[in-house]
C-alpha cells in the first residue's frame, strides 16, 4: 500500500469508525496492508490535520479556517495569549497555528474551546495576535 493509499484508507476508517488510539488505529490499517509502524501512523495523523474530538479522531472541515470558531484573543501576562473557540476545536485552531511555525511562538496548548498561546517575549504578543488573526482571514 502506497502512503497516498494508507492515508486515503486513514481518513475513511476515521469517517467511518469511532477511532481513539494510534494502536487501535494501526489495527485498523494493518489488516489492509502488511503491516504499518505506529510513527508512521504518527507522520499521517498529522500530516492530514487530524485532531481528538471528545477522545475521538476527526478530520477537521477544511472550507475555511474561519468556520473554525476562533472567537477571541486576548494578552494575558507578560508571554501568554488566550483565545476562545467553539466547542471542541480548539486542538483543530492550534494545528493550524503551529503549522504556520510563527517565529514568536514557543507553543500552544488546546483545551475543549480555549487555546493558551506561549510567546518568548511580550514584545511578541502583539506579533502573535496580528498573525494569528491573519490566519483566520481577519
Amino acid at each position: 500500500m502506497t502512503k497516498q493509499e494508507r492515508q486515503q484508507k486513514i481518513l475513511d476508517l476515521i469517517r467511518t469508525t469511532n477511532i481513539s488510539t494510534q494502536d487501535e488505529l494501526g489495527d485498523l490499517l494493518s489488516t489492509a496492508d502488511d503491516g504499518v509502524t505506529q510513527s508512521s501512523v504518527s507522520r499521517d495523523l498529522d500530516e492530514l490535520g487530524v485532531v481528538k474530538v471528545n477522545g475521538y479522531y476527526a478530520i477537521p472541515q477544511k472550507d475555511t479556517n474561519e468556520d473554525l470558531g476562533l472567537k477571541t484573543l486576548e494578552i494575558a501576562g507578560d508571554n501568554l495569549v488566550v483565545g476562545r473557540c467553539e466547542s471542541g476545536v480548539a486542538s483543530a485552531v492550534c494545528v493550524l497555528i503551529d503549522r504556520k511555525k510563527i517565529d514568536e511562538i514557543v507553543g500552544t496548548i488546546a483545551g475543549d474551546d480555549t487555546i493558551f498561546i506561549a510567546v518568548r517575549d511580550h514584545r511578541g504578543q502583539r506579533a502573535v495576535l496580528k498573525k494569528v488573526w491573519e490566519i483566520f482571514g481577519r
